[in-house]
């Protein structure tokens, strides 16, 4: 099974399960060590994955980090947890601080078994950062997300690596974090240096009321502006969408894009889709059976929700098969015809109810 799969598996079981993990002991169990497992670490190994390490500091003895990862009997990782949907901010990570300081572990995380948080000593050697260089959150990320989370498994672990990326990565985070301020709300300062650059005279508050609206339309305008470049393109290539509708849209999904860069639904995918839909409508209402076609696969949901995978559908010019996310597992099942997904009914009925309660 590949990385984002496992990763993939382990979100599901996050959404079925997250209600009754109330403590931090259950996170722990049912979260964050399938969590290392997933890393490629063996939790059953206690020179691999050592939980309760002791890490004495100073006057305060016994204390004890819940996990530390070792490689070639070094410490490489430790984390922290916390109950789910606890704050995991920098001055919530008190104990990490000093476990970071009495070990020779690069990196410290703080995690409430959903969200990852990766601190390092990038600022002043042997001190751990206040401000974190990378998050991961299991119930929301992406492929570039994954990418970044690889560098931390067993097989790709390389300290300098690492390292080397760590410092973009932080930076480049909180740049986002200003810039996604700023566009919701353009701060005083930001304002000025921009109205500076464009009005001669004072910048009194009226000045500083009317360009604050503008600095607001002119930033929104101008990604609409990128967005519609982009589908501008998008025309030079064989696609069914009619592209000047979606420029005209006041919000341009995923899957409008999707579908100007040449992801094109097959009649295949579509009867197979309406069969996956007349098998689910026995179990739930069938318009919450939606499907997202990609480049390389068409995702059959439930709700249209990314998190709640029904089935993948791969259908190559030679070959055929359906990958159903069954719970704890994917099997996935070759056929030869789009009728044969009707053999899979039990494997789409237990893939179907294991996100729904009331089904």
């Amino acid at each position: 099974m590949d990385f984002i799969d496992k990763l993939t598996e382990l979100s599901a079981r996050i959404q079925r399960q997250k209600e009754s993990v109330l403590t931090e002991e259950a996170a722990k169990t049912a979260f964050v060590l399938p969590f290392i497992q997933a890393l490629g670490y063996d939790i059953f190994n206690p020179e691999e994955v050592i939980p309760e390490l002791t890490a004495d500091h100073g006057v305060k003895k016994g204390e004890k980090v819940d996990y530390a990862i070792q490689l070639d009997k070094q410490k490489v990782i430790l984390i922290e947890c916390k109950p789910v949907g606890s704050d995991l901010e920098a001055k919530h990570a008190g104990q990490l601080f000093r476990y970071f300081s009495v070990t020779e572990a690069r990196f410290g995380v703080l995690t409430d078994g959903i969200r990852y948080v990766f601190f390092s000593d990038l600022e002043k050697e042997n001190k751990m950062d206040e401000r974190p260089f990378f998050e991961f959150n299991l119930l929301q990320f992406s492929e570039s997300n994954v990418d970044e989370l690889k560098k931390f498994t067993k097989n790709f672990f390389d300290l300098q690596t690492i390292i080397s990326t760590a410092s973009n990565l932080k930076y480049f985070k909180a740049l986002s974090e200003e810039i996604r301020a700023e566009f919701d709300s353009p701060s005083e300062e930001f304002v000025k240096i921009l109205t500076g650059r464009v009005y001669p005279g004072r910048f009194t508050q009226q000045i500083k009321d009317q360009f604050t609206e503008l600095t607001q339309r002119a930033m929104r305008d101008f990604i609409r502006s990128r967005v519609n470049e982009r589908l501008k393109t998008a025309l030079e290539t064989d696609n069914h969408e009619n592209v000047a509708e979606i420029q005209k849209r006041e919000e341009v999904t995923e899957e409008d894009l999707n579908k100007v860069n040449g992801v094109l639904t097959t009649e295949d995918e579509l009867e197979a889709y309406r069969v996956v839909r007349a098998i689910g409508a026995e179990y739930v209402d069938p318009e919450r059976i939606t499907m997202r076609d990609a480049k390389s696969y068409c995702a059959i949901l439930l709700d249209n929700n990314n998190r709640r995978p029904i089935c993948r559908l791969y259908f190559g010019k030679s070959k055929m098969s359906v990958s159903i996310f069954v719970p704890e597992n994917e099997t996935k099942i070759d056929i030869n015809k789009i009728s044969d997904i009707y053999r899979c009914r039990a494997e789409l009925e237990l893939a179907i109810k294991q996100y729904d309660k009331h089904s």
